[in-house]
């Protein structure tokens, strides 16, 4: 979700994390419970734009809400904002997102040391998707 919020979040949290970001985007489950949440930072037109605050609620994983979160947003990142990659920081210490977003094809390609809001370091895995590919 992000190295400088805690858990559990609040909604000054999210308010303050979410100030200049785009595509503001929710999952919802056949009841409209929120399932999962995620936007769009750093827009750089006609090259890249950053997958941000990606929440998936605990009851929701594993049932695909997440896959469809990151299906749209990625979606929105090549149709509506037409950039060329969708980057994201995914930290060391989620082994299960990184497993997830190498399987739909995001890519390494740089480490760097990060600091979460207990001051500890973590790494923060720099990843990124083509969307322009078929």
């Amino acid at each position: 979700m992000s190295p400088l919020l805690q858990f559990p979040l609040t909604s000054e949290q999210l308010v303050e994390s979410t100030k200049n970001r785009l595509k503001q985007t929710v999952v919802v489950d056949e009841k409209g419970q929120i399932r999962g949440y995620a936007n769009i930072y750093g827009l750089e037109v006609d090259k890249h734009c950053w997958l941000g605050n990606v929440i998936v609620s605990p009851a929701a994983r594993g049932t695909g809400a997440a896959e469809t979160l990151i299906r749209t947003m990625i979606a929105k990142a090549k149709d509506e904002l037409e950039v060329q990659e969708l980057h994201l920081v995914c930290h060391n210490v989620n082994t299960r997102g990184l497993l997830f977003y190498t399987k739909l094809g995001f890519k390494p390609y740089l480490v760097e040391k990060k600091t979460n809001h207990t001051g500890q370091t973590i790494a923060g895995i720099r990843m990124k998707l083509s969307v322009t590919e078929p």
